[in-house]
């Protein structure tokens, strides 16, 4: 495609000069005099064409350098069985994946007419163009035809795959051997297709939000949200969040509005709404957090912390209660398995993308998990409280995990900057940190318990009658005065 070509006129002191200069291209600006240089960028009209730089940036962007460098994460950001989407496509590497489309793509259309894939197909070609503005210029050097088929035949596939997963279908999994792999690079930012398409080639089936809802029903199933609980208690409390509280109702019914009116840009966004909570994720965004001294899960165990899962999956549900004695943080269940690492690492490089979103929400969440996660024995203590589920092998390999995504990763200095001053507040309260210390020392184990608890007793004991001794021994040096003739003592002998 050939770029946009804009004049600016720019005004010197002696003379006015115009300039022309291609949208994205730096290069023209720079060979400028400083006067004109200057003026350009003071000028209004240049402000609203240069300044607003997120409006000349694509909406599906490549991983930022910063991030592919870091050895331990290569590997995590290119596809490894099929590609969607221009920027990987055509890989030698990759032509098994490409075989395996056309079933799917055929399957997803079989109880069409011919005529109504046919006019399926011209709607695609319709927004192709406003797809194609959705990648980097000059990674998308397709013809309108074959890019509009890769548009089509993409759209196809992932949905039949989302359809077959989350209904069952035997067919989806006859035809992909790989389906985890598969699943993967649909979680890669590289590997995306504009959802105004997927838009389009969902009417197909079923209603627009019907389509949205079975590919937020896929996501929740990657992410192993955690289902109903199985206590009478909590089955109550089930039954009240979704009849009289509403609670999960409600921030669904949030998450759709949301939907209608800013529609995701591609699929890894509506991951990252389904992870980030958008109407509490920006709380506090302009409070000042203080200093934050780092601490591992152990450590907070060791002064009376303790954990306790969130009751929903969102990474924005923290939050920290503190008693007299001792405090909870809570966190939300996580899953981690063969895919966590890609798809947190993907929905970060998201965030870093120069046109995201400024709240960077999932790589604040890693960052304060890399916090509480040192080696194996911190993740222990997490996954003892039911907050990490590990499907991915030892507990040094999620330990390791969390270290190495969080390699170069800078959270927002505002990001659970309420939970942070709780528990520094906790931490520096010496009578809740001495009775921690105590509790964690003598209580630790049964038998530690247990040894104290006869040594109090005995103590108790011993006290009780060195009591009853000293009053013996009082009442017998000095008794009391005479009733009726008897003694106190005399008293007591008759009643013996």
């Amino acid at each position: 495609m050939a770029s946009q070509c804009q004049k600016e006129i720019v005004a010197d002191e002696d003379r006015t000069v115009s300039i022309e200069i291609k949208e994205g291209d730096e290069r023209d600006i720079s060979s400028l005099s400083s006067n004109e240089w200057l003026n350009f960028i003071i000028d209004a009209r240049g402000e609203s064409r240069s300044g607003s730089i997120n409006s000349l940036k694509p909406k599906i962007q490549k991983v930022q350098p910063m991030l592919r460098e870091v050895e331990s994460n290569k590997k995590c950001y290119d596809p490894r069985v099929v590609s969607i989407g221009p920027y990987h496509h055509g890989k030698p590497e990759l032509e098994a994946g490409e075989r395996i489309k056309i079933p799917l793509a055929r399957l997803y259309l079989k109880d069409s007419s011919k005529e109504t894939v046919h006019e399926l197909y011209k709607e695609v070609v319709n927004v192709a163009g406003e797809a194609r503005k959705c990648y980097a210029e000059g990674l998308t050097d397709f013809t309108d035809e074959s890019f509009a088929r890769m548009m089509f035949l993409d759209g196809c596939f992932i949905l039949q795959y989302i359809y077959g997963i989350v209904n069952a279908i035997p067919e989806v999994s006859e035809i992909i051997h790989h389906a985890p792999l598969v699943r993967r690079d649909l979680f890669l930012l590289e590997n995306q297709l504009p959802f105004l398409v997927l838009q389009v080639l969902m009417c197909l089936k079923s209603k627009k939000h019907e389509g949205e809802k079975m590919i937020t029903a896929f996501i929740k199933r990657i992410r192993g949200e955690p289902g109903e609980r199985g206590g009478l208690m909590e089955k109550i409390e089930n039954f009240f969040q979704k009849n009289v509280w509403r609670t999960q109702s409600h921030r669904e019914m949030m998450q759709q509005r949301n939907s209608e009116d800013n529609p995701p840009i591609h699929f890894l966004e509506l991951v990252r709404r389904q992870y980030i909570d958008s109407t509490t994720s920006s709380i506090g965004c302009h409070i000042t957090g203080d200093w934050y001294s780092r601490r591992s899960a152990r450590d907070f165990t060791s002064v009376g912390i303790q954990f306790k899962p969130s009751k929903t999956s969102q990474l924005t549900d923290i939050d920290f209660k503190s008693t007299c004695t001792s405090g909870t943080l809570q966190l939300p269940p996580i899953i981690v398995d063969d895919i966590t690492k890609s798809i947190l690492l993907n929905l970060a490089a998201y965030e870093a993308c120069p046109d995201s979103i400024t709240d960077v929400g999932v790589t604040s969440y890693i960052c304060f998990m890399d916090s509480l996660i040192d080696q194996d024995e911190d993740v222990k203590v997490l996954r003892a409280k039911g907050i990490l589920i590990n499907f991915l092998g030892s507990d040094g390999h999620v330990a390791d995990l969390f270290n190495e995504i969080a390699t170069d990763l800078v959270p927002s200095p505002h990001a659970y900057v309420e939970v942070k001053k709780k528990i520094e507040k906790h931490h520096r309260s010496r009578m809740k940190i001495w009775v921690a210390d105590w509790l964690h020392t003598y209580f630790r184990n049964p038998w530690t318990f247990i040894a104290v608890t006869a040594a109090i007793l005995a103590i108790t004991l011993s006290v009780f009658q060195t009591i009853l001794a000293a009053i013996q021994t009082y009442l017998t040096a000095h008794p009391p005065k005479d009733i009726k003739g008897f003694s106190g003592l005399e008293m007591m002998k008759r009643r013996m």
